[in-house]
């Protein structure tokens, strides 16, 4: 960085960098770009159109509401389009203390509970969640409860789920140390949301006790604080590799759950954040040019497959 070493001639260069990260997606990649809440098959066009517009890859999108709140003709035209362009998809998997009977995930302390699953009742409709996402060649979900990913990873093991899922730990839960993501990545994420206030040393820490990827909001909701340092994408890459870089939005409207009649919003945010993207790569190729990022269909990448045949493919390399 050019002003690094100006800013030093005068004795204010700011700290080394903490060391850099070895470790890379089974591509040999350093980062993958996330564009989250894209909500609906026409979000998800707008996203692939966006980033065509923009010159840019995005290689997996997620989406907030749940797969529960999708009709199944959507769950097959969100599938058929990713697998079309090599990009994963990830649903949220639908119920949710916060669009529950329960107050206290709705209260001003009960945010920490607001994606919990509330009893076994609802657990079991999580379950049928998934096996109707999967059925339509869905490969990605996230799980914001840790007691759901243990009983998911059990069940993958006993072949009641698909091999081929990846389970991918929802911002709801997000990690703020290196002992919480070690504990997922034994329990059997495929891939961990960090708390987006994440410092350089707390995530060179982080990376240093887990191999599988993480995931980093460089720009936040106004719910999850309004952070804004898409800027600072190259030193987040060189320190967290394998990284998936992931673009929200400040001052923008909250969209789960999302519905037809907040439609314009969804896909008009959609577009912004590929642009954000956009503006972000343009930031790392002047401060780290060279950096690697993943083509679309790239290995580890949990693409949907034909609706159908998901309980056929072997479990993938994170």
């Amino acid at each position: 960085m050019r002003a690094r070493d100006s800013l030093r001639r005068l004795g204010l260069g700011s700290m080394t960098v903490p060391q850099s990260s070895a470790k890379r997606f089974p591509d040999g990649a350093e980062f993958r770009i996330e564009v989250p809440s894209v909500e609906s098959p026409r979000a998800l066009a707008e996203v692939i159109a966006a980033a065509a517009d923009f010159g840019i890859v995005v290689n997996r999108v997620s989406q907030g509401s749940g797969g529960m709140l999708l009709t199944e003709a959507e769950l097959l035209e969100m599938s058929g389009l990713a697998r079309a362009t090599g990009m994963e998809v990830a649903l949220f998997i639908g119920p949710r203390a916060g669009f529950d009977t329960g107050v206290v995930s709705r209260s001003a302390s009960g945010g920490a509970h607001f994606a919990a699953i509330r009893g076994l009742r609802q657990v079991e409709y999580a379950v049928e969640d998934i096996v109707r996402s999967a059925e339509a060649g869905i490969r990605g979900f996230l799980v914001a409860d840790i007691g759901l990913l243990a009983a998911l990873v059990r069940l993958q093991r006993a072949g009641d789920l698909p091999a081929g899922i990846v389970w991918k730990m929802s911002a709801y839960s997000a990690s703020t140390n290196a002992s919480t993501l070690r504990v997922l990545q034994e329990l059997g994420a495929g891939t961990v949301n960090i708390a987006a206030d994440v410092t350089l040393t707390d995530l060179a820490e982080m990376r240093a006790h887990v191999d599988i990827p993480i995931d980093l909001y460089l720009e936040t909701p106004d719910s999850m604080g309004g952070i804004v340092r898409g800027h600072e994408i190259a030193d987040f890459i060189a320190v967290g590799a394998p990284l998936y870089v992931k673009m929200g939005l400040r001052n923008a409207k909250g969209a789960y759950p999302a519905g037809e009649h907040i439609a314009g919003d969804v896909i008009a945010m959609a577009r912004e954040k590929v642009r954000r993207s956009a503006i972000a790569l343009e930031w790392l190729n002047r401060l780290r040019p060279g950096s690697i990022q993943s083509k679309p269909g790239a290995a580890g990448l949990a693409i949907p497959v034909p609706p159908g045949t998901l309980w056929e493919i072997p479990q993938p390399t994170a």
